[in-house]
């Protein structure tokens, strides 16, 4: 009774003033409901199938189960595109629509140590959490959970002998996870750019409710460079070419203290403001309509919710929410994300490494750019007599912005406001996808992210993402799966409305 009560809650929430925009929309919710146990083993499935760019795991394969995928759901074509890293995919769903929406789809996941899990991660195991029936896997909330739900309702359009309301085109990478360092490659391919070049606009489905049932649209996010430091006495020409015994440390330069200095002089005395010459030269300062938005948000946010998912207890400097929000949105960091060097294992060893090796990443605000971050953090280092440091750049892109007046941006938050779901326009999120490929020249469309669902635990142990929600304020799969299916009818509607294919675009 529960169960049936709650159903009936949620298909309230997601039919208010949408029957006219979605038509026999009762058809297509049945077929969702009646294909939810294939939507699960779709996603659980795809969960056995990791690719990690960073280990260069099953990338073939990747791609091809990515295919597969989109092929399956309706996309009457879909091929593999090589670049000189992992391949993307490129498909196409012509429904003979006046309107085209862009789509961008991420294959690859994270890394992941089993034995930090409390179930097998490849699994995709079912478990209850006070959300409701949860699925835990890696990749199961970034992106593979929110994507699936995508595919369910492209399933929903096939399974009632339907077309779509617009036509789709997608792009899909299997290196976000690194920085994507060659989806530039994917987008520029002289098949996909005409293709691209037709959209009115691209978003990436997104799972940000709060438990409160709030989601976001985000406008923006972060640039970021992933770069590797290394310090060797090899290269430096100092200290060890080898470890060595540690008791040489007395008249032997140490590789391990000078990338640990060299690294000091990246951040200020709080080990948190970046220190990099002329780092701060192009950061440009939050508007007063961004920080409108994101008070906004954070009026419609639950503080404790968000610290209780993050496990911490305090923001940087005890702010406050709302100072700790301008902070996320505005500035750049600089992060290290692992040091290794030497021996780590059971008890002590004593030598002296002749290695070093630090993994960075360093998160950028408009108007920074990926190339001058580059350009700035060697010539720092150069100034400072660390010009032997190695620096391997792996991967990374510039921040990306969207215009909130744009026509992408107005129909989602139409299509949020007929299915009765609080929202706030978020400016810029803190972390980063290659969304200035689609921003950028010389494509200059609206890209943003956005839609149902809930999970957590991205890059970390246990991420999961919700299948079955026990509330009425937050979707699960299907709900989620619908809402997209409505959003399409809505997106229809206002091109329709606004005239010509492309519509408006804009950054």
């Amino acid at each position: 009774m529960k169960m049936r009560a709650f159903a009936a809650t949620c298909a309230a929430l997601l039919s208010t003033a949408a029957m006219a925009e979605t038509p026999n929309r009762p058809e297509l919710a049945a077929a969702l409901k009646a294909a939810h146990p294939a939507s699960l083993k779709r996603l659980q499935d795809w969960i056995a199938h990791p690719t990690i760019a960073a280990e260069k795991l099953n990338v073939e394969g990747g791609a091809d189960y990515m295919r597969q995928l989109l092929l399956d759901a309706g996309f009457q074509q879909a091929k593999v595109i090589q670049t000189d890293g992992v391949p993307g995919v490129f498909a196409t769903l012509d429904a003979g629509a006046p309107t085209t929406l862009g789509l961008y789809f991420m294959y690859d996941v994270k890394q992941y140590v089993p034995s930090e899990w409390s179930s097998p991660p490849l699994e995709g195991r079912l478990v209850d959490r006070p959300e409701g029936k949860a699925i835990i896997g890696r990749g199961a909330v970034n992106q593979k959970g929110p994507e699936t739900a995508f595919l369910a309702a492209l399933h929903a359009f096939k399974a009632t002998g339907r077309k779509l309301p617009v036509n789709l085109v997608l792009v899909a990478e299997g290196e976000e996870e690194i920085a994507s360092p060659h989806f530039k490659q994917i987008v520029q391919n002289p098949e996909v750019l005409p293709a691209m070049q037709k959209v009115v606009g691209v978003f990436i489905p997104g799972a940000g409710q709060e438990s409160n049932g709030a989601t976001t649209i985000d406008l923006g996010a972060k640039g970021v460079m992933e770069v590797q430091l290394i310090s060797s006495g090899e290269h430096w020409g100092r200290g060890p070419a080898k470890d060595v015994h540690s008791s040489l440390k007395a008249n032997v330069d140490s590789p391990v203290w000078r990338l640990v200095k060299a690294l000091d002089t990246l951040v200020a005395e709080d080990g948190q403001t970046p220190a990099i010459d002329g780092w701060f030269e192009n950061v440009k300062p939050l508007s007063p309509r961004q920080r409108a938005l994101i008070a906004e948000g954070v009026s419609k946010s639950n503080e404790a919710d968000v610290m209780k998912q993050l496990g911490i207890r305090h923001w940087y400097k005890d702010e406050d929410y709302l100072t700790a929000s301008y902070r996320l949105a505005s500035q750049p960091t600089v992060n290290i994300e692992g040091l290794v060097s030497g021996y780590t294992g059971p008890g002590g060893k004593t030598v002296l490494p002749g290695r070093a090796e630090a993994k960075l990443d360093l998160r950028l605000v408009p108007d920074m750019t990926r190339e001058e971050a580059e350009a700035k953090l060697k010539a720092h280092l150069a100034k400072r007599g660390f010009g032997d440091i190695i620096v391997n750049v792996s991967g990374g892109y510039s921040p990306t912005e969207t215009d909130e007046n744009s026509l992408l941006v107005k129909s989602q938050m139409a299509a949020l406001r007929k299915a009765g779901v609080e929202y706030s326009i978020n400016p810029r999120q803190p972390g980063s996808w290659p969304g200035v490929t689609f921003t950028g020249p010389p494509l200059k469309l609206a890209a943003v992210g956005f839609g149902l669902g809930t999970g957590g635990g991205a890059h970390a142990p246990d991420e999961w993402y919700l299948i079955d929600s026990n509330t009425p304020k937050v979707a699960g799969l299907d709900e989620s799966a619908m809402f997209y299916v409505d959003y399409l009818y809505e997106l229809a509607a206002m091109t329709g409305q606004s005239g010509g294919r492309r519509g408006q675009r804009g950054r």
